[in-house]
């Protein structure tokens, strides 16, 4: 459960997408990795209480749904399925772009559905399938970010051979803030993409033999580490490397394992990379299942997804997802700027949307717990109500900026026309309802005696 909770938040986008948050903000994008990792740091706490307190298959959809009303948790399990279902087409693209490296004749989409039927394949099986594969592949991302700060401590302090000892580099180039305080605090935005994942541990907890102990550790542990591997490395690569070098931008461990003079860099982290994107798709898939299957539970999706197989796998729920995202990858290869566009744009914001949603519920649960079960609030958000209050206002200051950024507003656009499409599912499914529940008239039967006539 450790291993899944950090493995959650190490995916790609730390090892290549950094690079341009680090080219855009310069050495101040140490701030913008620190504030971002606070406030989902700050947002996991808040998730940790209620699971702590009311363990649930499809965790915070069911907190929404019980603090918020239907409207909101179907809002909320909704946007999270769609969400992971393009992680699941997105990842997938970049693992056979990748493979493509090795393999340059053969098609992105066969490379991009080998990788989604393989890993397809172990979330039938069992979760416990799950289990071990992200196991190994959050353990080895885990190491080669180990391996890599510690090349870095090595590099600064002048013990690694032709080394430039020293923190000049964070200055020499315009100073911490080239850009401006505004570009460090701009850079927030996308860096909150990067963290994205960690609450995958909730819905996994469901699953494990002792759920509330399970998420109360992982969450405890994942505080100091994930702000050591996301803030640390970051920290390394701007003080070993000039920001504004072109290496940087484009894979800023690479290039810090090149001034290193490092063999085969490219290779090291070309493997390293498909690593994290295996690691993202098969959490995608895995995740975005048991929303799925949380989701039929209280009718916000067709029962034909409740099925379970032998060995307690929601296959059919686990095959929608997949099915969904082989459709993607086909968009990309046949639409790249229309369909697989939009498909990247509609869900960039979406991941916040759900995480206010978090917020916001656990205010309100917090209230009922305290009122009607104290004694089960065995793990607490830090200063409520204050604090929740000021990570609710964090978010909606994030979710403001992306709309005003140029850069960003295009997802924020997009995100809000995939929610207006899920309230309008919702209100459909209202209307369905109560024709269901209207009484059908029933025409009298005419007496014998007036059917003669």
């Amino acid at each position: 459960m450790n291993l899944i909770a950090l493995g959650g938040v190490i995916g790609a986008g730390l090892f290549v997408g950094s690079g341009v948050v680090i080219h855009s903000a310069g050495p101040s994008a140490v701030v913008s990795f620190a504030i971002a990792g606070g406030l989902t740091i700050l947002t996991m706490r808040m998730l940790a209480e209620m699971t702590v307190a009311k363990p649930a298959i499809g965790s915070f959809y069911v907190y929404a749904r019980e603090a918020l009303g239907d409207r909101a948790g179907f809002s909320v399990g909704w946007m999270y399925w769609y969400f992971f279902v393009v992680v699941v087409a997105v990842e997938a693209v970049a693992g056979g772009r990748i493979l493509q490296l090795w393999l340059p004749h053969a098609p992105l989409w066969v490379l991009s559905l080998v990788l989604m039927a393989l890993l397809t394949a172990t979330n039938l099986v069992s979760a416990r399938s799950f289990g071990e594969f992200e196991y190994w592949f959050s353990s080895i991302k885990i190491i080669a970010i180990v391996v890599f700060l510690f090349l870095g401590v090595l590099y600064l302090t002048g013990l690694w051979p032709q080394a430039q000892a020293g923190l000049g580099t964070l200055v020499d180039h315009g100073g911490f803030f080239p850009a401006g305080v505004g570009a460090m605090l701009a850079a927030v935005v996308p860096c909150m993409g990067f963290y994205t994942g960690a609450e995958i541990v909730t819905i996994a907890a469901a699953e494990s033999a002792e759920p509330q102990r399970a998420v109360a550790k992982a969450m405890r542990s994942i505080v100091v580490r994930v702000l050591t591997f996301y803030v640390g490395s970051v920290f390394v690569v701007v003080a070993v490397r000039p920001w504004d070098s072109a290496d940087v931008e484009v894979s800023p461990y690479a290039a810090v394992l090149g001034a290193l003079h490092i063999p085969a860099v490219e290779t090291i982290m070309n493997a390293i990379v498909l690593i994290a994107v295996l690691s993202c798709l098969n959490s995608a898939l895995y995740t975005s299942s048991r929303m799925l299957f949380a989701l039929t539970r209280n009718g916000d999706a067709p029962r034909g997804f409740t099925k379970l197989s032998r060995g307690g796998v929601p296959r059919r729920a686990i095959l929608a997802g997949t099915v969904v995202g082989f459709l993607s990858v086909l968009a990309a290869y046949f639409s790249p700027e229309l369909i697989f566009g939009f498909l990247v744009n509609s869900y960039g914001a979406v991941a916040l949307f759900v995480y206010l949603g978090i917020a916001l519920a656990q205010v309100r649960l917090r209230r009922v717990l305290e009122r009607e079960a104290p004694e089960r609030l065995t793990l607490r958000m830090w200063l409520f109500p204050w604090l929740s209050y000021a990570t609710i206002a964090l978010m909606v200051a994030v979710i403001v900026a992306m709309a005003v950024l140029p850069a960003s507003r295009s997802q924020v656009l997009m995100s809000l026309v995939t929610l207006v499409l899920i309230l309008g599912a919702y209100q459909v499914r209202v209307w369905r309802r109560a024709r269901a529940a209207e009484p059908v008239a029933v025409a009298e039967i005419p007496a014998e005696a007036d059917r003669r006539r």
